[in-house]
């Protein structure tokens, strides 16, 4: 739980910067993007699960 409130504040002061200096976020602009990291993170754990599986 301490590293996800880490990694958040850490997102929002991220955003924030990139915002006020004008920059493009360093992050999907989208829902799409966001299933998409979101679909990565599940691939690569059901990988190692069925790694686990079959050693």
């Amino acid at each position: 739980m301490k590293l996800t409130l880490i990694a958040l504040i850490t997102g929002i002061i991220t955003g924030s910067v990139f915002t006020l200096a004008k920059l493009p976020l360093p992050a999907p602009p989208t829902i799409a993007g966001i299933a998409g990291i979101v679909g990565i993170f599940i691939g690569s754990k059901l990988a190692e699960q069925i790694v686990k599986l079959f050693s």
